[in-house]
């Protein structure tokens, strides 16, 4: 017998063996396995693991892309919500963690953007690219708005799609050989934007920070206003008044100091005034209402928290011509080309809702839905406070910065997910200074808000 022969009568007697194995326990299991007569057998190479890597490319990743820490702060907050959902599918999650709008745009504005998609659909109505600087009636409706008497001029005003967008674009003209700081903590865009243009160095794993970032603590002993006299000198300040997340809105004096010290080192300050006109106090709700601040600044701000406009999109930037690189060229300049050649203007539709919420009625309108989300805050405030913590902001802005002093941001918001299936947002996520905090949004529908609290109570009596 030739080995072949011997080969096939071993397998044939084995799979024999086998069926016959196989039908003696489909009695007992009710499994069946039907044998197939004049089967070939044949050995087959396993394929080597290289072949089995998918292709590559010769280009390298971006390593500035690779410096960052984990995935962008809010986008895990979604994945560890999507998470919890799939361990508990019948929970009632409230989000009180990012920070977006729940209640609905007022009709005066939604009327405007309705009319103005309606004109487009006519030859008289429609329009195509606009001016990627913004409408001009838009523009002059910004200016008289917020910068009445402060020497900003239609032309100063940039138009966009938000104010996080305008912070990659302006990221763009600094380059990467500027150094900056930021408010710690603060909106973590500021930072993970310096390190994507390759402005710091590697992450710092036991400080929590990246290297050739200047981190200017801000915590209740200093007021959440940081001691500018302990800060190094930088080429760009990132500083948002009213904060975000803790809420604090910088003083006249405060800002005062933050001009002197930007003039004095030859710094240009990025303000982001988001968040103004939820501000309760006498403090300053733009940055160019300080003397000397248009050689200085520039400032940022958004229709978003105003009037819904998270999904819409619609912001502004503001670059007075007076701010000089130290070439003497302006700074208004660069941005503009930016804007020209990476964008091309906000969209039609959403800058008619701009007009609108810039209207007499459409004014009051924003004012009526920012009172709902404060009178919300005054109720997380409470909640807290009758708790026996420490909160603050609230007063200022749509956020309330609560204390749990000695334990980690993430492990309190863990706690509160799994005990009460509320997300909030984990202090840490917006630089070291934030650990032992978590931020929670008054944005929500009032049911939520009170339904929350009410578990909140539950968990810390």
């Amino acid at each position: 017998m030739s080995l072949l022969q011997h080969l096939s009568t071993t397998i044939s007697s084995s799979s024999s063996a086998f069926l016959a194995h196989s039908n003696f326990n489909s009695r007992t299991k009710n499994v069946s396995l039907q044998a197939k007569r004049n089967s070939i057998f044949k050995c087959v190479a396993a394929v080597p693991k290289e072949s089995q890597t998918a292709y590559k490319t010769n280009v390298s990743r971006n390593g500035n892309l690779a410096k960052l820490q984990a995935g962008y702060l809010f986008p895990e907050i979604g994945r560890r919500r999507a998470a919890h959902l799939l361990k508990y599918p019948d929970a009632q999650v409230i989000s009180l963690g990012i920070g977006d709008t729940t209640e609905p745009i007022p009709e005066v504005i939604t009327s405007a953007m309705r009319k103005r998609s309606q004109e487009l659909s006519t030859l008289e109505g429609y329009s195509g690219y606009g001016a990627e600087q913004g409408e001009k009636s838009l523009r002059a409706a910004i200016a008289s708005t917020f910068y009445t008497n402060l020497g900003i001029e239609d032309n100063d005003i940039f138009v966009s799609d938000g104010a996080k967008c305008d912070i990659s674009r302006l990221q763009v003209v600094f380059g990467a050989d500027v150094t900056m700081a930021v408010q710690d903590p603060s909106y973590p865009a500021y930072v993970d934007s310096s390190v994507i243009m390759g402005q710091t160095g590697q992450f710092q794993k036991d400080v929590q920070k990246f290297e050739s970032i200047e981190y200017m603590k801000c915590t209740p002993e200093n007021g959440f206003f940081p001691d500018l006299s302990g800060v190094a000198r930088t080429d760009i300040i990132f500083f948002c008044s009213p904060n975000n997340p803790t809420g604090a809105a910088a003083t006249r004096e405060q800002l005062t100091q933050l001009v002197k010290f930007a003039k004095d080192n030859g710094s240009i300050i990025v303000y982001d005034s988001a968040y103004a006109m939820y501000m309760s106090e006498d403090n300053p709700r733009s940055i160019f209402e300080i003397p000397g601040a248009k050689e200085v600044a520039i400032e940022t701000s958004s229709f978003s928290k105003y009037a819904g406009f998270t999904g819409v999109r619609l912001g502004w930037t503001v670059v007075p011509k007076e701010l000089l690189f130290s070439d003497g060229f302006p700074v208004a300049k660069d941005f503009s080309r930016i804007v020209c050649t990476c964008f091309n203007g906000a969209s039609n539709i959403a800058q008619a809702g701009g007009l609108a919420c810039l209207s007499p009625e459409g004014f009051k309108a924003m004012h009526e839905v920012i009172g709902f989300y404060k009178e919300n805050t005054d109720i997380i405030v409470e909640t807290f406070n009758s708790l026996g913590f420490n909160v603050y902001g609230g007063k200022n802005a749509p956020y309330v910065w609560v204390h749990f002093p000695g334990r980690s941001s993430w492990d309190v918001f863990s706690e509160i997910l799994e005990k009460t299936h509320v997300v909030t947002t984990p202090g840490s996520g917006f630089g070291p200074a934030g650990e032992g905090f978590v931020r929670v949004s008054a944005f929500g529908h009032r049911s939520n808000i009170l339904e929350a609290c009410k578990r909140f109570k539950q968990l810390y009596k």
